[in-house]
C-alpha cells in the first residue's frame, strides 16, 4: 500500500513538473543541472548506494514490473531534483540582482549641489521674469520656493502669478507682471536623504522718473543689508597677561547659514579653547582671549558667508610687553619650539624679543616642568647666548614643558608663554618594525631587534657628524649599528682637539640613549673630532669613525637690517611703512618696527611679535604729530643693527581723489538760465577742493553735456542757454590735486520757468559747526532770489533723522544767517532746514542739512585764551587733524574776520593764533575759528568778557612790568664788633641782575666804611656800616632790576629805631674794646709761666706740654682780668704723665643774681658773668623741672651773659626759675620766682603790651591742634599771618627746619601761608609748627599731624572731616 502511494505521489510530481517544465529554456535548466550536480555530489552517491541495495531486494520480490515502475520513479525524482534546483538558483539570482542594483544606487546618490545657482535680477515694474537655476543630486530632490524666507505656494497667489518647473535637473520659477511687491530675496531649497542645498537671489522690481523702488524699498533696503559690516574692525591694544576682547559688529542680524562665522590669526584657523572663546550674539561676533601672551600679536580676520562667497575684515592686535619687574630688564622671548625629539634630549628655538630694556641682551635661561605641574628647573647655568639651545638629560616617555627668560644687566625678564607639551620618544622605532598585512585588516608585526638576537657586542656607530655649530654648544648627531641587537643601547661620545692624540670621554658619567648629543663650553677656535662607541650589556663597542674637524665657537652673526624703509601717508592717525627684503637669499624670522616722535629720544616698539612681510601699517599715532621710524631684522642670533631712520613725515590722511559732491538745489531760475548749487563731498581726499566741473542733461535728449570746461571754485553756478520750458537734470565732479573725484548721482528735475514769486526762495549751505553734547551752531548762505523784496529773517526747523515731523525751533524770526541751537539730547541724530521770510511772507525751505550727532567727538580742542610771554593777550586753537591745505578760519561774532587794525595772526604747525594788538572794550565779543579742507568738522568759539578781558590785562601788565618778588625785607643786624648789617632777602637773580642802593637820594657805593655785597645767586643785598653814627641816619633804599623785572625796598632808619640800633652798636663796640685789652696769664707753684696761649674770642687759655716729667708736678693757675677786676682757676697736677693738653675754660662762678626784663617779645631772666664758653654747662630749671628750648623759651648766652626769653608769658609761667652752672668739678645755681604779686602783673602788662604792638609777627588763624590724614593723600596746612614790617616764616618738623623740596612744597599770598605734602606717608606724622619773627616780636603755631593707614579708623577726639580724606580735632 505505500508503495502504490509512493508511486502516485512521484506521477502527480512528474504532471506537475511537466507543466513547469516549458517556463525554463536550456540555458536555465543546463545551469540549474550543472549547480545541483556541483553542489549535491556527495548526496547523489549516497543515493546511488541505496538504489543498488533496493534494486536487488525488488528483483527477488516483483520482477521486471517493479524495476520498470522503480526506473520510472527514479527518473522522476531527478527530474523533481533538477527543478528544484534550478528554483534556488533563480532565487540566489534575483537577490544578487537585487543586491548589486542597491550597491549602484547606493554609488550614484549624492547631496544635491547647485551647478548653475541663481542670480541677480532687475526689472521694470509689469515686467516678468524667470529665476532660473541647474542642480545635480541622486535620487532627485525635492524642490521648495521661497520668498523672504515665506514658502511660495502657486494655489494661493493669483492665478498665473507663479510657474514652478523641474525638467531634468533644471529649476525654474517664472513670475508674471512684476509689481513692486515683487521685490525680494527669492531662494530655492533641494534636499534628498543625502544633504540640501540652498540658493539665493534678489529681484529688483524698478518704477520709471526716478521714483522709489526695488533697492530704496523697505523691504529691500533690510534684507540687502544683512551680511554687511556696521563698522570697520579697528587695531586693538593689548598688554602681556590681560584679556582682550575684539568684536565685529553687523548691521543687521545674520541668517543662519551666514552665522558660520571664522576668525583667522595670520591665515591660521582659530577654535575655542580654554584661553580663547568665539562668540555670536545680538549682531555682534567676538572673540575674548583670557591671558594675552605676545603669540597672540598679529593679523586678525573675520569671514562671513554671503551670497556670492564671502566677507571678511582683517585688524591688527598688539600685545605689548608686561610691565618689568626690574626697571630696565628686556621683554620676555616668545614662539617657543621643539625640534628633533629624542627619547632623552630635543632642541628648543624661540624669537627674541623687541624690547632689550636700553641695553643688550646678554642671553637666556631656559625652564622645564613636567607637564601638569608648575616645579620648574632650570636647564642650563649659564646664560645661552643665542635663540636655539640643546636639552639634555629628558627621561624617555615623560611629557615636558618648556620656558625660556631674557637677561640683560639691568635683570632678567618675565617668563615666555608656555611651549605646548612635548613627550619624549624613540622616533627610530617605527624603522626597525615590518607590519605584515593578512586576513582582511589583521596585521602581523616584526621586529627588526627579534631577527638580531645573535648580536651580542654591538658595532660602533656611523656617520658620526656636527649636526649644528653654534657660539655655545655643537651639536652631534649620528646613525645607529646596523644591525643594532636586541640589547638596548647607551653610546659614549669621545673627543679630540686637532693636532693632538689624546681622546677624552665626554660623558662617562651620562651616557646617552638617543643618537643626539651636544657638547658646550669648548674652547672657542679650537677644532675638535669626535667619535662615539656603542654600549649594551654585554659590553662596549669599537669606536666609530672620526667625523670631520668642527671649529668651536663659532658666533652665529645676526642678519643685516633692511634697506630703503619708506614711510606714507595712510589715514589720520596711521602710517604705511615699506621696506626692501633682504638680498643674498637671507631669510629672517621676522621684522621688529620702532617709532619716534621728532624731537624726543625714546624709541617706541611698535610691533611685538615679528611680522614676515615687508610693508605694515603704524597705526595709533597722534594726528599731527611728526615721526621717524626704522626696521630690525631678527634670526636666531637676536636683533640686527637698526635700519636708517626714514624721512620725518606728519601723520595725515593720504591724499585721494574726493568724493563725489551731493544735495543739488536750484537757488533761481530766469527764462533761459539757472542757478544751481550743491554741497561738497563728504571726503575730500585730503587736500584743499580745486574746483568742480558741472553736467547738465536736457530730458528730452539722451546725451549729457559739459556746462565748465575750466573748473568752476565755488559750489554756486548759473547755466546759460537754456530752453525754456524744458527739464533739466545736473551732475558734478569734485577735483582737487590728486585728480578728478566720482560723478555725482543726478540731481532731481528741475524745470526752467521764470521765478515770479514774491516769497524769498530757499536759503543754502545749511551746516553745522561746533558740534557739542547739547549745542552748536547753525550756519546758512541768503537766498539769490528775494521776491517782492529784502529777506527780514529766518525761521530754523530741525528734525530727527528718521523722522518725518520737522519741528520749529525759534518762534521769532532771527536776522542774521546763524543761530546757535541748544537744548540737543546727546547721542541724537538731527537735521536742520531753514526758510527765509520777507513782507510777503515765508519761501521754500532749503535744503535739509547733512545729519549730525549731538556729541563732542573725542580729542575736541576749545580756544584757548591767555597771555604770552611778552605780555600779549591772545586766543589760540590748535587742530592736529589739519591737512596741509588747511587754513584757519577766525571771525568775530560770526560777522566776517576781526578788525585787521585790532589783531594780528600766526600759524605754526598745527597752532593758530590771534593776538589783539591793544585790548579794549572794543574787541568784547564772540570769536570763532574753522579749519577748512577736512572730512569733519574741526572748529570752536569762545567769548571774551569784560571780566575775562580785565584779568588778562593785569596778568599782560604782571608780564610786561614783572616785580622782583621779596622773601625777607629789610633787617638790622649788630656784629660783635659794633658793625651794623642791613641786609634784605629776594628771589635768585640772573648774573645780569643791577642794584642801585640810595641813601637820601644819593646813590651810595662800596667803600671800606660802608660796604655793600650784592650776591645775585641767592639774593642778597647787603650793607655793613663800619661806625655807625648820626651821619648813617635817614633812609635807605634797594632798587633792583633783573631784564624787566624790578622792585624797591626801603628801610627808615630815624628817631627811635635809629637811637635804638644807635645804642646797640655802642654796646657793642665797647664791649669789644674791652675784649681787647683783657689779660691771661698762667703760673706754676706760684710763679709766672710763659707758654701759655689765650684765644679772647673764645675765651679759651691752653698750655700744652710736650712731655711731662717729674718737674712738672705741681700746682697750675690761671688768671685773667680786666678793668672790671680778674678770677682765677687752679689744677692739683701731681700725677706722671707721658703727654697732655691742658684746656682751661675759666669757670663763671661769679655771676650775678639772676635779674628779671621786660622786653618787646616776652620776659627775660638773665644772669651777668665775666666770661663764659661753651664748655660751661648750664641747665634750666622751672618749679624744679628741667626745662628745653623750644617754641615760646628760648635759651642762649653771649660772652658775659646767660639768658632764659620766655616768648608770650602766660600764667602758666610763674613759679620759680633756676640756672646751674657746672665746669666738670664745681656747679652753682641761682634762682628767681615769678610767682609774685609784681611778678603777675608784669606778665599781665606784657602780655598786653606785646598784644598792643601793632606791627608785631603773629600767626592769626588758621592752624588745628591736630589733623589725621590716611596715608597716599595730599595734606594742605593753611595759616594767616601778620606783622609789619612782612615776617620772616620759617616751618619746623619735631623742632627740625624744614627744607621744601619733593613732596614739601609751601606757597605764600599774601598774609596766607600754605604748605603742602604730596602723597604723606607714615614718615610724615610729627608736630608741624610755623615761626613768624619781625623787628617787633614772633610768634609760632603748631598742629600735631597723624598718618594712619588704608582701612584704618583713627581714633581720638572730637572729629571734622574735610576735603581731601583730613580729619581736624578742632581746637578746645
Amino acid at each position: 500500500m505505500k508503495l502504490w502511494n509512493l508511486v502516485w505521489i512521484l506521477l502527480c510530481a512528474s504532471v506537475s513538473g511537466s507543466e513547469e517544465e516549458e517556463t525554463f529554456s536550456l540555458s536555465d535548466l543546463s545551469i540549474a543541472s550543472a549547480l545541483a550536480l556541483t553542489s549535491e555530489i556527495p548526496q547523489r552517491r549516497e543515493a546511488a548506494i541505496l538504489e543498488l541495495e533496493q534494486r536487488g531486494q525488488k528483483r527477488i520480490l516483483f520482477g521486471n514490473d517493479m524495476e520498470k515502475l522503480e526506473e520510472e520513479v527514479i527518473r522522476i525524482c531527478r527530474l523533481l531534483r533538477v527543478r528544484a534546483d534550478r528554483r534556488a538558483l533563480r532565487r540566489k539570482a534575483v537577490e544578487k540582482a537585487r543586491a548589486e542594483k542597491e550597491y549602484i544606487e547606493l554609488r550614484s546618490g549624492r547631496p544635491p549641489m547647485f551647478w548653475i545657482p541663481l542670480r541677480v535680477h532687475a526689472v521694470w515694474e509689469k515686467m516678468e521674469v524667470k529665476l532660473a537655476c541647474t542642480v545635480l543630486a541622486s535620487p532627485p530632490p525635492q524642490v521648495t520656493w521661497y520668498k523672504n524666507g515665506v514658502r511660495i505656494d502657486p494655489r494661493l497667489a493669483p492665478a498665473g502669478k507663479y510657474k514652478i518647473k523641474n525638467k531634468f535637473g533644471m529649476l525654474t520659477l517664472h513670475i508674471s507682471r512684476c509689481s513692486m511687491e515683487d521685490s525680494a530675496e527669492y531662494s530655492v531649497e533641494v534636499k534628498n536623504q543625502y544633504g540640501e542645498a540652498y540658493s539665493f537671489a534678489t529681484v529688483l522690481v524698478r518704477k520709471y522718473y526716478g521714483m522709489e523702488s526695488g533697492f530704496d524699498s523697505e523691504i529691500y533696503r533690510s534684507e540687502s543689508i544683512i551680511a554687511d559690516f556696521a563698522f570697520p574692525l579697528k587695531p586693538l591694544f593689548s598688554r602681556e597677561k590681560e584679556p582682550f576682547t575684539l568684536s565685529c559688529y553687523f548691521s543687521s542680524d545674520l541668517l543662519e547659514h551666514q552665522r558660520d562665522i571664522t576668525w583667522f590669526r595670520d591665515g591660521e584657523l582659530l577654535q575655542n579653547s580654554e584661553c580663547r572663546e568665539l562668540k555670536y550674539q545680538d549682531r555682534e561676533a567676538s572673540l575674548t582671549v583670557s591671558c594675552a601672551y605676545k603669540e597672540d600679536e598679529g593679523f586678525y580676520t573675520i569671514r562671513v558667508p554671503s551670497l556670492d562667497g564671502y566677507k571678511e575684515q582683517t585688524t591688527y592686535v598688539f600685545v605689548k610687553d608686561a610691565a618689568a619687574e626690574t626697571a630696565g630688564a628686556p621683554g620676555s622671548p616668545l614662539n617657543l619650539k621643539c625640534h628633533d625629539v629624542n627619547k632623552d634630549c630635543l632642541i628648543l628655538s624661540w624669537v627674541a624679543p623687541s624690547d632689550n630694556g636700553g641695553s643688550p641682551i646678554l642671553g637666556y635661561y631656559i625652564e622645564r616642568c613636567v607637564a601638569g605641574s608648575e616645579d620648574w628647573v632650570p636647564c642650563n647655568d649659564k646664560p645661552v647666548k643665542t635663540c636655539r639651545c640643546p636639552v639634555l638629560g629628558l627621561a624617555e616617555g615623560q611629557t615636558y614643558q618648556f620656558r625660556v627668560k631674557a637677561v640683560n644687566k639691568e635683570g632678567i625678564s618675565h617668563p615666555s608663554k608656555t611651549s605646548d607639551p612635548v613627550t619624549t620618544y624613540d622616533p627610530s622605532k617605527d624603522k626597525r618594525v615590518t607590519v605584515i598585512p593578512y586576513d582582511e585588516g589583521r596585521t602581523i608585526e616584526i621586529f627588526k631587534d627579534d631577527l638580531e638576537g645573535h648580536i651580542k657586542i654591538p658595532l660602533p656607530p656611523t656617520n658620526v657628524h656636527a649636526s649644528e655649530v653654534r657660539e655655545d654648544y655643537v651639536a652631534l648627531a649620528w646613525d645607529e649599528p646596523d644591525p643594532r641587537g636586541r640589547e638596548p643601547l647607551n653610546y659614549y661620545v669621545e673627543k679630540l682637539i686637532v693636532g693632538s692624540n689624546s681622546w677624552q670621554m665626554v660623558n662617562l658619567d651620562m651616557p646617552v640613549n638617543s643618537p643626539r648629543f651636544a657638547l658646550f663650553d669648548l674652547v672657542k677656535g679650537k677644532s675638535y673630532c669626535f667619535r662615539v662607541r656603542s654600549a649594551n650589556k654585554y659590553g662596549i663597542s669599537e669606536p666609530s669613525l672620526p667625523s670631520e674637524p668642527v671649529t668651536a665657537g663659532a658666533k652665529l652673526a645676526t642678519l643685516p637690517p633692511p634697506s630703503q624703509v619708506l614711510a606714507f601717508r595712510d589715514t589720520r592717525t596711521s602710517v604705511v611703512l615699506q621696506w626692501d627684503k633682504l638680498k643674498d637669499g637671507l631669510e629672517p624670522l621676522g621684522y621688529y618696527i620702532y617709532c619716534r616722535e621728532t624731537g624726543t629720544e625714546e624709541w617706541q616698539t611698535v610691533n611685538n611679535k615679528p611680522v614676515t612681510c615687508n610693508e605694515f601699517t603704524v597705526p595709533g599715532l597722534q594726528p599731527g604729530k611728526e615721526y621717524v621710524f626704522c626696521v630690525k631684522s631678527v634670526n636666531e642670533a637676536g636683533l640686527s643693527e637698526s635700519s636708517p631712520e626714514t624721512d620725518p613725515i606728519v601723520v595725515r590722511p593720504a591724499i585721494a581723489c574726493p568724493s563725489a559732491p551731493h544735495g543739488f538745489v536750484l537757488l533761481n531760475c530766469g527764462k533761459a538760465d539757472m542757478t544751481i548749487g550743491w554741497k561738497a563731498p563728504k571726503r575730500k581726499g585730503g587736500t584743499k577742493i580745486l574746483g568742480y566741473f558741472l553736467d547738465q542733461h536736457d530730458t528730452s535728449e539722451l546725451d549729457w553735456h559739459e556746462v565748465n570746461i575750466q573748473p568752476i571754485p565755488q559750489r554756486v553756478y548759473t547755466v546759460s542757454n537754456l530752453e525754456e520750458g524744458h527739464v533739466y537734470e545736473f551732475r558734478a565732479r569734485a577735483m582737487n590735486m590728486a585728480g578728478v573725484g566720482e560723478v555725482s548721482e543726478p540731481s532731481d528735475l528741475f524745470k526752467c520757468e521764470e521765478w515770479t514769486m514774491p516769497e524769498p526762495g530757499p536759503p543754502y549751505d545749511v551746516k553745522c559747526t561746533e558740534v557739542r553734547d547739547s549745542s552748536l551752531k547753525l550756519h546758512w548762505e541768503a537766498p539769490l532770489y528775494r521776491g517782492a523784496g529784502p529777506v527780514t529773517g529766518y525761521y530754523v526747523d530741525m528734525c530727527e533723522e528718521g523722522s518725518e515731523e520737522w519741528k520749529q525751533i525759534n518762534k521769532q524770526s532771527v536776522a542774521t544767517t546763524h543761530m546757535k541751537v541748544s537744548d540737543l539730547e546727546t547721542g541724537k541724530c538731527y537735521i536742520f532746514r531753514v526758510r527765509a521770510l520777507n513782507k510777503a511772507g515765508i519761501g521754500p525751505p532749503s535744503l535739509p542739512s547733512d545729519p549730525v550727532v549731538a556729541k563732542t567727538k573725542p580729542g575736541t580742542k576749545e580756544i584757548e585764551l591767555g597771555v604770552d610771554e611778552e605780555g600779549f593777550i591772545y586766543m589760540a586753537f590748535e587742530a592736529p587733524e589739519k591737512n596741509d591745505s588747511s587754513e584757519f578760519i577766525w571771525s568775530k561774532d560770526y560777522e566776517g574776520p576781526p578788525d585787521a587794525d585790532r589783531v594780528q595772526t600766526e600759524e605754526k604747525g598745527n597752532k593758530s593764533k590771534l593776538i589783539l594788538k591793544d585790548p579794549s572794550e572794543k574787541d568784547l565779543g564772540i570769536y570763532s575759528v574753522e579749519v577748512t579742507d577736512v572730512d569733519d568738522d574741526i572748529s570752536a568759539s569762545c567769548t571774551l568778557t569784560k571780566e575775562d578781558l580785565d584779568k588778562l590785562l593785569k596778568r599782560s601788565h604782571e608780564i610786561r612790568n614783572p616785580l622782583i618778588k621779596l622773601i625777607s625785607g629789610w633787617n638790622i643786624d649788630i656784629l660783635e664788633k659794633g658793625e651794623v648789617r642791613l641786609w634784605l632777602e629776594v628771589e635768585k637773580l640772573s648774573p645780569n641782575a643791577e642794584l642801585h642802593l640810595i641813601f637820601n637820594d644819593k646813590e651810595l657805593t662800596s667803600t671800606p666804611t660802608h660796604k655793600i655785597n650784592f650776591v645775585k645767586g641767592k639774593g642778597l643785598v647787603e650793607l655793613i656800616i663800619q661806625n655807625f653814627c648820626d651821619d648813617d641816619k635817614g633812609t635807605y633804599t634797594a632798587q633792583l632790576q633783573d631784564g624787566k623785572a624790578k622792585n624797591q625796598f626801603t628801610l627808615v632808619l630815624l628817631d627811635e629805631c635809629f637811637d635804638k640800633v644807635a645804642e646797640e652798636a655802642d654796646a657793642k663796640r665797647r664791649e669789644w674794646k674791652k675784649k681787647k685789652d683783657t689779660s691771661f696769664q698762667w703760673f706754676f707753684n706760684k710763679k709766672a709761666r710763659a707758654g701759655g696761649v689765650f684765644d679772647p674770642q673764645t675765651g679759651i687759655g691752653t698750655l700744652r706740654i710736650k712731655k711731662i716729667t717729674k718737674a712738672d708736678e705741681g700746682q697750675y693757675k690761671a688768671l685773667v682780668s680786666d678793668d672790671r677786676g680778674e678770677d682765677y682757676t687752679q689744677l692739683d697736677l701731681t700725677k706722671g704723665g707721658k703727654r697732655t693738653f691742658l684746656s682751661i675754660t675759666l669757670l663763671a662762678l661769679s655771676a650775678t643774681p639772676l635779674k628779671i626784663q621786660p622786653t618787646e617779645e616776652g620776659i627775660k631772666i638773665y644772669t651777668d658773668v665775666k666770661y663764659y664758653t661753651d664748655y660751661m654747662k648750664t641747665t634750666w630749671y622751672h618749679k624744679e623741672k628741667q626745662l628745653e628750648s623750644r617754641d615760646r623759651l628760648k635759651a642762649g648766652s653771649t660772652m658775659n651773659q646767660i639768658w632764659l626769653h620766655i616768648l608770650n608769658p602766660t600764667d602758666a609761667d610763674k613759679g620759680k626759675y633756676t640756672l646751674e652752672l657746672f665746669d666738670g668739678n664745681n656747679s652753682r645755681k641761682l634762682s628767681t620766682d615769678l610767682s609774685g604779686q609784681g611778678n603777675g602783673m608784669l606778665i599781665r602788662k606784657l602780655k598786653g603790651r606785646i598784644c598792643s604792638l601793632p606791627g608785631r609777627a603773629r600767626v592769626v588763624q588758621g592752624l588745628p591742634d591736630v589733623a589725621t590724614i590716611m596715608e597716599d593723600k595730599t595734606l594742605c596746612l593753611t595759616c594767616c599771618i601778620s606783622g609789619d614790617p612782612y615776617p620772616e616764616i620759617t616751618w619746623f618738623k619735631n623742632e627740625k627746619v624744614i627744607v621744601f623740596k619733593d613732596r614739601y612744597k609751601m606757597d605764600v599770598k599774601g598774609t596766607v601761608v600754605t604748605i603742602t605734602i604730596e602723597k604723606v606717608c607714615n614718615e610724615d606724622t610729627g608736630k608741624y609748627s610755623i615761626y613768624v619773627k619781625n623787628k617787633y616780636g614772633s610768634e609760632t603755631g603748631q598742629v600735631t599731624i597723624s598718618v594712619y593707614k588704608h582701612g584704618d579708623i583713627p581714633i581720638g577726639m572730637e572729629e571734622e572731616e574735610v576735603p581731601g580724606g583730613i580729619i581736624m580735632k578742632k581746637p578746645t
